[in-house]
């Protein structure tokens, strides 16, 4: 049996829960990294209008289906290339949307990556930018309290959510229609304004996602606020360090764990290369002892990812990772930490010469693969602000196609 909120559930109830989750075929339900991807391949002009957020079970998939093969013929006869159409704008525009749709902070790594191998430079500074100046007006789940993706498609979808931001986004971007994205969505309309909001009732001001710096993180972390408790927003507390996955797992619902509601949770080797692989880890469960006070929230420190449908705070792909000896690395029990989201700011309390000395007596971690692919993966791999993918693919320009003899 489970216990849930002072509840004891059987075993045959929580088969029905778990049976019942997912009511469907298709991707998460919630805005997740699935919904958000979607909505941003086809704010970036490589999808057909409203393909992005079509339920998985209605016919209308078909038809688009359909729509898609006849036009990829078509842009074939009229030599409509993707690097026609991905461009620094087109990457402002998926910036902007996923800002405004609170989308997963997993899109951050992806649109880095995306973007390197179209030529195109995007860091963290220009998400941090766009976040700024752009409100989050969908109201959908994690970031959203009320509504799902179902609902957004009903609202109007993914073209009624861009035209309400059509003041913010360069309109005259190619797409694979042929048309613009300003063409593509013009008069969309909103059917349901309490899931698309007004501009002027956002969730909130600032886009669903921030990126923090500080000593702790040099080249920059991020968060997803609009997922988490208010009350969190500025916060410091002893940390209580994990050294890797398997020993998160083996102490974190001891009962001999030091921890309070206000102690923040950190994990190492969890990123592109600790991992390895960057999993989605971040989410750290909160300890069974707090679970059972009430807790449902407390600030949460790794290098990994997290699930896209995932909530709390949770503080993202510190960047440099603690493998490759990133201040995260160098952490220890009960080193205050200082969490301030408004400021975009993650302080350390440590003294430069106590950090220096941890430095000094750190031992890097031994090599995961010795040879083979993970060896090349070691060895090209970037780290999470640079978009975690291989180094050699966002070199150079185009590569010609072989000669034949």
């Amino acid at each position: 049996d489970v216990q849930i909120s002072g509840y004891i559930i059987d075993d045959e109830s929580w088969t029905q829960i778990e049976n019942s989750i997912a009511r469907s075929p298709g991707h998460c339900m919630t805005m997740g990294t699935a919904s958000t991807m979607g909505a941003i391949a086809e704010t970036l002009g490589m999808t057909l209008p409203g393909a992005s957020s079509i339920p998985a079970v209605l016919s209308e998939h078909s038809r688009m289906a359909t729509s898609v093969g006849r036009r990829i013929v078509e842009m074939a006869w009229q030599d409509l290339k993707p690097s026609d159409i991905l461009t620094a704008d087109s990457f402002d525009n998926a910036i902007t949307a996923s800002m405004a749709i609170g989308g997963s902070t997993n899109a951050i790594v992806h649109v880095i990556a995306m973007a390197g191998r179209a030529g195109v430079k995007v860091d963290l500074k220009r998400f941090d930018d766009i976040s700024r100046r752009t409100p989050v007006i969908a109201n959908v789940r994690p970031s959203g309290k009320s509504y799902l993706m179902e609902d957004f498609y009903n609202a109007g979808g993914l073209k009624a959510l861009l035209w309400q931001l059509r003041d913010r986004l360069h309109l005259d971007c190619a797409t694979v229609t042929g048309k613009t994205l300003g063409e593509n969505v013009a008069g969309s309309e909103v059917i349901d304004e309490d899931v698309i909001l007004p501009l002027d009732k956002a969730l909130s001001e600032e886009g669903g996602t921030f990126v923090l710096t500080g000593n702790l993180a040099p080249n920059g972390c991020v968060v997803k606020p609009a997922a988490a408790d208010n009350r969190l927003m500025q916060h410091t507390g002893p940390a209580v360090v994990f050294e890797n996955y398997p020993d998160l797992k083996a102490r974190l619902n001891r009962d001999d764990l030091e921890v309070t509601p206000d102690s923040v949770l950190v994990l190492k080797n969890a990123g592109p290369l600790g991992g390895p692989g960057f999993p989605e880890w971040g989410m750290l469960p909160i300890p069974n002892k707090l679970l059972q006070q009430g807790v449902r929230d407390m600030v949460r420190i790794s290098d990994a990812r997290m699930s896209g449908t995932s909530y709390g705070m949770c503080i993202l792909h510190v960047s440099p990772e603690s493998h490759v000896g990133g201040p995260l690395a160098f952490v220890q029990d009960g080193d205050l930490i200082e969490l301030d989201v408004p400021a975009r700011r993650l302080q350390l309390h440590v003294s430069e010469e106590e950090l220096e000395r941890r430095r000094a007596n750190w031992t890097p971690p031994e090599i995961h693969y010795p040879r083979g692919y993970g060896q090349l993966f070691s060895q090209h791999v970037t780290q999470a602000h640079e978009g975690c993918d291989f180094d050699f693919l966002h070199h150079g320009g185009d590569t010609p196609e072989p000669a034949i003899h």
